[in-house]
Order: C-alpha cells, then structure tokens, then sequence
C-alpha cells in the first residue's frame, strides 16, 4: 500500500508526473519494436524451435520479453549491455588503468559508460552473427550474404536503440532505464502466464484447490522477496571528535548498511548460464548420444536430471554470492576509510580488528541471502515437477521485477524530498 501511496502522491506533482509518462512512453516504444519481427524468417520453422526446454535461452528470452523467441529486432535485448557493464567492472577491480577512471569522477565515469557503449555494439555485433547464421540458421529464408548482414545490422541496432532509450529514462524519467526494460519485458509475460493457468484448470489439469494454494505461496514468496531485498545489518559506527582551528569536527554517530543481498540477482544469472550451457550446446546436436545423457542427468526436464539440476543450482547460487558480494564489499578498503577519517566501531579496536569483524558479520548475513536466492531459484523448477503448473514466473522473474519496482519507487521518494527541500530553500 506505501508503494501505491507514493507513485499517487508522485503522479499530483507536474515535474514528476511528466517524467512518469516519458518513462511509460518509452516503454511502449520497447513493447511495440519487441514485435516487429526480423525479415526473411521462416515463423513456422521458429515456432517449432521453442517448443521444449530453450536451455540458456531462456534467461535470454527473459530479458527480452519473449523478443528472442519471436525473433524480433529487440532479439538480442539489453543482454550485450548488461555484459558490457559486468566486464567493464570486472576491468576495474582488475587493471589500474580502470580502476583510476572508477575513482576520477564524473568525468572517469563518463569515459567508463563510453567504453561500455562501444563493448555493447561489439558484442551485439558477435552475438547477432553467432544467432543469425548459428542458431536461427534453420529459420533463415534466404542465406545470401546480403540477406545475413542485413540481419546483422538490424539485430545490432535493435541493442544500441535499447541502449539509447534506456539512456533516455536516465536521463528525463524515473528510475534505471535499462533495469525498467528489463521489468517491462518481464511483466509482458504475466497475461499469458495468467491465462495459461486459468486454461489449464478449465481444462481440468489443475483444479481450483491448486490454484489457490499457489495464489497463496506466490504472495508469501514476493513478501520474503521484499524482505531480503529491503533486509540489512546496519553495523554502528562512531565518529571521534577533532579540533580543527577554533571549529570542531567528528562526534557524530552513523552506520554501514550491510545488505542481506548484496549481490542482487547476479549469481542466480551466472549460475544458470553455466548449468544451462550444456542443454543450449545439445541444440547443434539434436540426435547425439551426448544430447541424450545431458536430458537425462543435467536437465530440469529429465530424470534424475532435474535433482542433479537443482542441487548444482543451489551449491553455484551460494558460490557465486559469496563470490560477487566479496567483489562489491571490501572489508580491507571500508576498515581503512574508517581509520583515516577517525570512525570506528564501538567496542572494535580500528585497523585489523575492524576488518576482521566486518568479515565476519558479512560472512554470516550473506549465507541467508545466499541460501534465499538458492530457494527462490530452485523452486520453480521442483514446483513443476511434482505438480502440473508450468511456471514462466520464475525467481529470476520475481527477483528482478521487485528489486527494479522497489528502486523505483525509492528514487520517487526521493525526488519529492528534494522537491520539498527546493521549496523550502526558495
């Protein structure tokens, strides 16, 4: 209900109501170019394409709102961007020359968002050649070499467009343009998802009872969602007074927000990349004695695949949280910070024991998180199993459309505040 209450209050306001309709304009732009399909493609032959399990390509036709099913020039969706930006990160904790633009700035970050344009146009460029004479290769009516680059270009601009529109949002809506493209994409599918469901208890392969029961669990799952998303450990930390000339500095009280996830949806996406890389490679090889013992022990729809499956998923998801949250949160660097401005944290000595106490207490928040996302991504895939709903909403799905309406709604707040204080200021 506060959520409601904030996008109401917001929508009174005129300077926020106009950047809400650009934002909602915008994305109508992005569902409508999700329709528009790629010329010279054979639909019946890509129809029959996407009739089973589409391996990694789901999370791709996630991201794009069943765009890269359909094979659309939104195909490759905001996935080449989303890469970029996960390389240019990993450069910066990797290379100096990165790392002094991270801490230049403004003016470093403008040339860190450059490079990461170009890299997007880069990778767009492989991954529509890599779909256009690779998997799509069957759907192709005419395979001339004019035919394949004109392809090629349509698919690459369709990215770069993305790119710009999310820019776009940026710039003159609300909230993270690519992450709200990512949530439009997202929330398209529900409808059908819906309808699915009400068509498979009127076909009596769901009764009513089940339906309810999941009503039920899907309302509790998104309430445990908001609750490790908005979670954290706020540690204390304690400022020392100094006097600096006739002024006195520091005295002050604050603390550090450790998050229970703070890695977000990243580890989920990389450890569905790795599990479902063998089941998209079993699409260049559909008779293969290979195909065959991958379906049945490293596929969610085989037997005992889908166990196999699910307890590597769960193992990889906390990996990789572990991993990416020590990427994001340096307890060596926020120690140090603390030492230099003269902070530290009640009852810890500054220094080393500091540091070993931030790791501790990140060590043991991130397990719940980590142990929540592994639950959340793994659930789906055992829900189908034992019972007959088809889940399209996954916890990928969920993760990420209440994690992008809840920094939304966030940056609403916080452009009426700084509305009230301009007003006051005036």
């Amino acid at each position: 209900m506060g959520m409601i209450k904030t996008v109401a209050q917001a929508w009174k306001v005129a300077e926020i109501r106009s950047k809400m309709i650009f934002t909602l304009l915008m994305l109508v732009v992005f569902r409508i170019g999700s329709n528009i399909p790629v010329p010279n493609i054979d639909r019946a032959v890509l129809a029959q394409m996407f009739t089973g399990d589409a391996g990694l390509f789901d999370l791709f036709d996630l991201f794009s709102g069943g765009a890269f099913s359909n094979f659309t020039i939104f195909a490759l969706s905001i996935t080449p961007y989303i890469t970029a930006s996960i390389i240019v990160q990993l450069l910066g904790m990797a290379f100096p020359y990165f790392q002094r633009l991270a801490q230049s700035g403004t003016e470093g970050r403008k040339k860190m968002a450059q490079i990461t344009r170009y890299l997007t146009v880069v990778l767009g460029l492989i991954q529509a050649v890599g779909l256009t004479v690779g998997l799509f290769r069957e759907a192709v009516v005419d395979r001339s070499v004019f035919s394949i680059i004109l392809m090629v270009l349509v698919l690459t601009a369709g990215t770069a467009f993305l790119m710009w529109l999310g820019e776009q949002i940026n710039d003159k809506g609300v909230g993270n343009g690519i992450s709200l493209i990512i949530f439009a994409g997202i929330v398209a599918r529900i409808p059908s998802g819906i309808r699915s469901l009400f068509t498979s208890v009127e076909a009596g392969t769901i009764s009513i009872i089940t339906l309810i029961i999941f009503a039920i669990l899907a309302v509790l799952v998104i309430a445990g969602v908001v609750l490790i998303q908005e979670g954290q450990r706020r540690v204390p930390v304690q400022y020392a007074k100094r006097v600096v000339g006739r002024k006195m500095y520091g005295g002050q009280s604050t603390h550090i927000p450790v998050k229970v996830n703070q890695s977000g949806v990243i580890p989920i996406i990389f450890a569905l990349s790795l599990l479902q890389f063998p089941l998209t490679i079993t699409y260049f090889f559909p008779d293969s004695g290979f195909t065959e013992w991958v379906t049945k022990w490293l596929s969610p729809a085989g037997n005992p695949g889908v166990w196999v499956y699910g307890v590597f998923n769960v193992l990889l998801i906390i990996a990789f949280t572990y991993f990416y949250t020590g990427a994001t949160f340096n307890p060596v660097d926020v120690a140090n910070n603390m030492k230099a401005n003269g902070g530290f944290i009640p009852g810890i000595r500054p220094g080393k024991a500091t540091e070993e106490y931030l790791q501790k207490v990140v060590s043991r928040i991130t397990i719940v998180g980590a142990i929540f996302l592994a639950v959340i991504a793994t659930l789906p895939t055992i829900l189908s199993v034992v019972t007959p709903l088809s889940l399209h909403f996954g916890g990928t799905s969920l993760l990420i459309a209440v994690g992008v309406a809840l920094d939304t709604v966030r940056q609403l707040e916080n452009q009426m505040l700084m509305r009230n204080y301009q007003g006051f200021l005036k």
